[in-house]
């Protein structure tokens, strides 16, 4: 795709979880937009629009960008609000400043806890006649995907426990304080309680500004956008096969293509994944073009995604180690962002010239993303 504007992102606040009750929701949201905005060096007068994301579900609320346009700034400015998916938020923000209509986008998106059932809210979200019966939730469908790839792949459920382990000691860099180690999540078989992480409250925002306005400011760390990729599957589970993942393949292809990512291996420096579990982490893997299927336990077992291997994948600890269930995909981008700005601390790799970063959302991994960040806003000859 042929952008009009060639947009970056100068500012990120990643709050992947935030303990106690003494700030409501609202107060969360400024915060975390006031803190992208410092990132960013720059004041909420500069911002041209806003893209929230939210699950009214969650949030226990109806249109709750109604709520949260206060606290974000979007009083007398534009907003927009989806309900979809956090890394939606950044893909319309992009194309806004890629359109050329806007020079700056601030993207926010939270995921609360308050709701007294996390499982009977996803519930609400499935389909009405068929999913609503089983009674059906997001980790439900991540277990129907899990069996269906432990009935692919022989084997597989040991090389699962090494990616979750792997993620879980990234987790243990990037957030070394001792009260902020998460909680394993509910066991839902084949999926065993390390492999899954009990549902926190995040919050994350982001700034996104065109060159012009980058460069008439003279900001140095940007994370161009060099490509990007969505599509979505049918959401009916029986209507796909769930041991594959042609969403994501098909959002990579556009995204690598945008890019002129030719070889992902040998171009791609870091990855984030959206790992649910890991059996999504491992499916990723081969939608991405980094590892097939035959290749997954030989790779996890030599390091290949280790912080020290070829590419390694999620620094942050992933979704394994925080899990703010709605905007863990937007937070999958910021971190790559950051990475390539050098402001991801102490899990920051050296030298990253391009990122990937993979969202994967709704039942089984539904909705795909992928979003391709460099130093560079043009590919280097």
């Amino acid at each position: 795709m042929a952008y009009k504007k060639k947009p970056g992102v100068i500012g990120c606040a990643i709050r992947p979880v935030i303990a106690g009750h003494e700030r409501s929701l609202e107060e969360i949201m400024y915060d975390t937009a006031q803190l992208a905005l410092a990132d960013a060096g720059i004041a909420i007068d500069d911002i041209d629009g806003i893209v929230v994301a939210s699950n009214d579900q969650f949030d226990g609320r109806s249109i709750a960008v109604m709520m949260a346009s206060g606290p974000v700034g979007g009083v007398d400015r534009d907003i927009l609000s989806t309900p979809s998916a956090s890394e939606h938020a950044f893909v319309l923000g992009a194309l806004r400043v890629a359109s050329g209509h806007y020079r700056t986008q601030l993207i926010v998106s939270w995921s609360p806890t308050e709701v007294s059932s996390m499982s009977e809210a996803q519930r609400l979200g499935a389909d009405p006649y068929f999913h609503r019966a089983l009674p059906l939730d997001e980790l439900s469908a991540h277990a129907l995907q899990a069996s269906a790839l432990e009935a692919q792949v022989a084997g597989l459920r040991a090389v699962a426990a090494s990616v979750a382990g792997k993620n879980r000691a990234h987790g243990r860099i990037a957030y070394p304080d001792a009260a902020l180690r998460p909680s394993s999540g509910p066991a839902r078989w084949p999926l065993t309680a390390e492999m899954t992480t009990a549902p926190v409250t995040g919050c994350v925002a982001m700034v996104l500004a065109e060159r012009d306005f980058i460069a008439e400011r003279g900001i140095q760390e940007v994370a161009w956008l060099r490509g990007m990729g969505w599509a979505t599957e049918p959401a009916f589970l029986g209507d796909r096969i769930l041991s594959m993942a042609p969403a994501l393949e098909a959002a990579a292809r556009q995204a690598y293509e945008a890019a002129g990512i030719g070889d992902p291996i040998a171009e791609i420096d870091v990855v984030e994944i959206t790992d649910a579990t890991p059996y999504a982490e491992l499916l990723a893997y081969e939608a991405l073009a980094l590892c097939p299927r035959e290749h997954w336990a030989a790779r996890v077992a030599d390091g290949s995604f280790s912080r020290a291997g070829k590419i390694p994948v999620n620094l942050s600890g992933g979704v394994l180690t925080f899990n703010p269930v709605f905007c863990t995909g937007l937070i999958r981008i910021a971190e790559i962002a950051n990475q390539v700005r050098g402001r991801a601390g102490v899990h920051q790799l050296g030298n990253v010239r391009n990122g990937l970063a993979h969202a994967g959302s709704g039942f089984a991994m539904q909705y795909q993303a992928a979003i391709v960040l460099g130093r560079d806003a043009e590919k280097r000859a």
